[in-house]
């Protein structure tokens, strides 16, 4: 029987599994399926730890996640087109869920779908390696919980693990003097540490805009934003500033490019993640960087030199869900025969393509129009459930117009359900007055 490898049960690992259960409830003969996740549940970067550095089995602490964290886009644009959140729910819910509401919803499904059989929990991926003879693949794991490795023979490799758990670390000059806290983003988490502090940010992704709006929220003293290349431009708290790039440390003193300075209690660094795959032998290991088109990839999932290997959710991210589920089936069905591998010329070909287009986005809404397009795509190949993939795009452009309008309170709005066509609720206690994170009391009708 042909056996597949399924590296992670984070989103893009349990979107796999779904996809063959969803074949499988449909009276297809799926192949045997094993799913390798090292740490003891599944959801990925959703288990949240108070870990840092090394988990309790001498891992890298996967999880990036931090107390009082929301979702910092409409749910509407992640959903399920086949489990919803109000099938989960039973009703309608707020568009901006914290992440435990959040981490429910991704659990429930695959809970629903009967597939934890398929999964080896405490089973951290050690090597995988190629046979060319055999056209079959040696997965080597560790038994986490008792010290004990193994491997076994696969013909296919799903790499589920995403690209938000390796920290990319610059280094600063000062920083081996400073006499504050250093730390990456992967490490922050509870912004009441920082209250009373004055914080300096590096870097201006998600992680930058979230972490300094957390930290406001909890009473941080001032948060100062150092930008590489621009600010980001929102309209920011009076206690917030944008500065250019930081130049040097002395002691408690940041410089900046522009000649400015600003005195800090401790610095966060969002400066992003490494797509890092050190299991996997060098001709299968991708090399990228976070960008909306991955080179090498054919239909973003495919390994061109080698498709029997699949990478999942290795792009820069508007869509994530439902994208990693529309990768999924896609790579499903390339697995089972439904769809046809094109010779290397040809996957090479299709990339290009997009590659090419990759090079004219400039804005956000272009981003947005190239990814909905590109889900578009997997969509049409596959029974993944068809959904208003333009609808999505269109809130996803309105959420981009919130943020500019009120980026402190962009969370306050409400958007419809693209799946099921219901307007959902705008939340019951404003975000910067919500001070409770947990399920309970966001799901409280008041």
């Amino acid at each position: 029987m042909t056996r597949v490898a399924i590296i992670g049960a984070g989103p893009c690992g349990t979107a796999q599994l779904r996809a063959f259960a969803s074949a499988q409830a449909k009276g297809a003969d799926i192949p045997e399926i094993v799913c390798f996740e090292k740490q003891s549940d599944w959801g990925g970067l959703w288990n949240y730890t108070w870990r840092t550095g090394l988990d309790e089995n001498g891992e890298p602490v996967h999880g990036s996640m931090y107390r009082y964290l929301w979702s910092n886009g409409p749910k509407e644009c992640l959903e399920f087109a086949d489990y919803t959140f109000e099938e989960h729910f039973g009703r309608p819910i707020a568009s901006y869920p914290p992440r435990a509401v959040l981490a429910d919803y991704i659990k429930g499904r695959v809970e629903k779908a009967d597939v934890r059989k398929w999964c080896k929990f405490n089973h951290s991926a050690q090597n995988v390696v190629y046979d060319e003879a055999s056209k079959q693949f040696t997965v080597t794991v560790r038994d986490t919980l008792n010290n004990v490795s193994s491997s076994e023979i696969f013909d296919y490799v799903v790499v589920a693990t995403g690209h938000f758990s390796t920290p990319n670390l610059p280094h600063f000059e000062g920083f081996d003097t400073f006499a504050g806290r250093i730390l990456h983003a992967h490490d922050f988490r509870d912004a009441m540490e920082f209250k009373g502090k004055d914080l300096l940010l590096i870097g201006t992704s998600y992680s930058a805009e979230d972490i300094g709006s957390q930290c406001y929220k909890y009473g941080a003293k001032s948060i100062t934003v150092s930008h590489r290349t621009a600010p980001m431009g929102f309209h920011w708290p009076d206690n917030w500033q944008e500065v250019p790039l930081l130049t040097r440390v002395d002691g408690n003193t940041a410089h900046f490019k522009d000649g400015s300075s600003k005195d800090v209690d401790a610095i966060i660094l969002c400066t992003g993640y490494l797509h890092h795959f050190p299991f996997m032998e060098n001709a299968l290991r991708l090399k990228t960087t976070n960008r909306m088109w991955t080179p090498d990839l054919y239909q973003g999932v495919a390994w061109e030199a080698n498709p029997r290997v699949f990478y999942l959710g290795m792009q820069d991210q508007f869509y994530t869900f439902n994208m990693f589920d529309a990768q999924a089936w896609l790579t499903r069905d390339m697995i089972m025969g439904r769809v046809a591998t094109p010779n290397q010329a040809e996957m090479r070909q299709h990339s290009i393509q997009w590659l090419e287009r990759e090079a004219t986005l400039e804005t956000d809404e272009d981003m947005i129009y190239f990814q909905g397009d590109y889900v578009q795509e997997l969509i049409d190949q596959t029974d993944y459930p068809s959904f208003d993939v333009d609808g999505v795009n269109q809130t996803f452009i309105t959420w981009e117009h919130h943020k500019h309008d009120d980026i402190m309170g962009f969370r306050n709005n409400a958007y419809k359900s693209l799946m099921t066509g219901n307007m959902q609720p705008k939340h019951h206690t404003p975000w910067l007055d919500a001070m409770d994170d947990s399920m309970e009391s966001y799901l409280a009708e008041r």
